[in-house]
């Protein structure tokens, strides 16, 4: 007697499975009706976001949750990518493709037969999606910095970007002197368009002199951003310790506590 064959279940990988999930998310039959609600424009923030929580994740060295918000920011691509497919664009497989030949081009020293040269590993890149951005049509230096980025990012990006054609202070001192001249013409602003003007030069004139210190903005306000919020919920909690309700002191009061807690903080520091 024969003994019938055996049947095999096809092996599936997890990024075919999660194509698949989303490819029924979007049947346009029985699929989920917000799935198939959204457009390229209405997924963008949550993008967005996703990225951010990736970012989080990784400030907080919590790896679990990192697993998960990479997981989440991998959907928003595949998400795109189903967008693209059932308008005849491109498919998943074309956004992959498309990253691993820029990838392999972006370092032909590695994936090709080019020596490394004298350039630092910096340089070449650049200069790779320079050649990139003029096979692209490209006329500026300029071209090519996303306006969706934060606006600090994207100022850093700017101002790099001129740099690299010589357009940049050569040291500190000159970014300083200008986050100074734009002080001045802050406060005689006399106009709400005056000071939307001048705020926002005086803004782009502190990340070039932070940029000049050879530090990223992103990181430095990041940065601050933790300090803040440390000192004011030590401000807080020092306030309820004594008694006293945080908003209802008087600002001198309150100038107190941050003194207090700032001092705190430097005698733990080693």
């Amino acid at each position: 007697m024969t003994e019938p064959a055996e049947v095999t279940t096809p092996v599936t990988s997890p990024i075919d499975r999660l194509l698949r999930i989303m490819a029924r998310l979007r049947d346009r039959d029985t699929g989920c009706d917000w799935d198939r609600a959204q457009t390229f424009t209405t997924i963008a923030p949550y993008t967005i976001e996703e990225a951010y929580e990736v970012s989080d994740a990784i400030e907080r060295g919590d790896m679990s949750a990192l697993k998960e918000e990479l997981g989440d920011l991998l959907l928003q691509v595949v998400f795109h990518a189903r967008m693209a497919e059932e308008h005849g664009l491109f498919d998943f497989t074309a956004v992959a493709d498309a990253i691993s030949a820029k990838m392999e081009a972006r370092h032909p020293h590695i994936f090709g037969h080019a020596a490394e040269g004298d350039q630092s590993r910096e340089e070449r890149w650049e200069s790779l999606k320079a050649d990139e951005r003029a096979a692209k049509g490209a006329t500026s230096a300029l071209d090519g910095v996303a306006l969706a980025l934060p606006a600090l990012m994207r100022a850093e990006k700017l101002q790099k970007r001129a740099a690299r054609q010589g357009f940049d202070w050569p040291d500190p001192a000159g970014p300083a002197a200008k986050v100074l001249e734009e002080l001045d013409e802050l406060a005689t602003a006399e106009t709400d368009a005056q000071r939307l003007d001048e705020a926002g030069d005086l803004l782009f004139a502190a990340v070039n002199l932070v940029r000049a210190h050879r530090l990223a903005p992103e990181d430095a306000l990041r940065h601050a951003n933790a300090k803040f919020e440390r000192r004011f919920r030590g401000m807080e909690a020092l306030a309820a310790a004594r008694g006293q309700t945080f908003a209802e002191l008087s600002l001198d009061q309150q100038d107190a506590l941050w003194n207090d807690v700032k001092a705190s903080e430097l005698r733990e520091t080693p």
